[in-house]
């Protein structure tokens, strides 16, 4: 596996399971506990470092399909604001974007990732990315983010990601499967299957990143209607991915997250 490194730390094995918290700075967001106003963005990042993030994910627009849209000049400047909080902080930050002209403002400030879940399907995007150097999340999507709706779909998109790094240069970067109900196409019968299917996105040897916290495919089986209810069984997905070979974690809840994650690693050296 070829490691993807971030502002000074390792992600992909054998380094230590990587995680990533959740800050929104969108009312929209579909999960109250991770949305944020700006004035309290500093004081959150730091408490998800203290439990034991690595990396802080910033995002300003809900990317569900039943979200009201926004203009890319709101979405900038929402994130703007939460970055301004953040600089000099120390803490290491990615922004959860996929508008290009947004991604330009956020440069100006001390971003050290990128969040991309059209998987570079701009090329305007991926070019800004190649030029900044900057490590990036790239989430499985053909032309649509998440526009896959099967498992082979799903390698299929995976693989043209692999190929747009390559074209553009990029290095470091981790894969994201794209586990979610990102199109009205989509179906938690799919989500589950790419759960059960995880350990062979291991094919293209690049750390993955397992984002599961609170989706709707886990409320839909546990008759959890509440995205405030889904904790738990969001957890147990969660280190069945990690035995899948899941590297690194995105969570809204990093305390609960960590004490899962330090469990299975102490069970995972006992069995080697």
């Amino acid at each position: 596996m070829q490691q993807c490194r971030i502002n000074g730390f390792e992600v992909g094995r054998p380094a230590p399971v990587r995680i990533m918290g959740v800050i929104n700075c969108s009312p929209e967001s579909f999960f109250q506990g991770s949305r944020v106003k700006t004035c309290d963005v500093l004081e959150f990042a730091r408490t998800m470092v203290d439990q034991g993030a690595d990396l802080i994910d910033v995002g300003a627009r809900s990317t569900s399909p039943k979200a009201p849209p926004i203009s890319p000049d709101v979405e900038a400047e929402r994130i703007e604001l939460a970055l301004q909080e953040l600089e000099g902080s120390g803490i290491t930050v990615s922004v959860d974007t996929t508008r290009p002209e947004v991604l330009s403002r956020c440069l100006q400030y001390d971003i050290h990732a990128v969040n991309d879940i059209g998987g570079l399907s701009d090329e305007r995007y991926a070019k800004i990315v190649a030029d900044s150097g900057l490590p990036a999340f790239l989430m499985a999507s053909v032309s649509a983010p998440g526009d896959p709706t099967d498992i082979q779909t799903t390698f299929g998109a995976l693989g043209e990601v692999v190929s747009r790094c390559r074209s553009f240069g990029i290095e470091d970067y981790v894969l994201d499967p794209a586990i979610g109900l990102w199109s009205p196409e989509r179906t938690v019968a799919l989500d589950w299957a790419l759960c059960r299917n995880f350990g062979k996105f291991a094919r293209f040897e690049r750390p993955l990143l397992a984002a599961v916290s609170r989706k709707t495919f886990i409320g839909s089986l546990l008759n959890q209607q509440n995205p405030e209810d889904r904790l738990i069984g969001s957890i147990a997905v969660t280190v069945l991915l990690l035995h899948a070979g899941a590297d690194m974690v995105r969570c809204h809840d990093v305390r609960e997250t960590k004490e899962a994650v330090r469990v299975y690693e102490e069970m995972e050296r006992g069995m080697s």
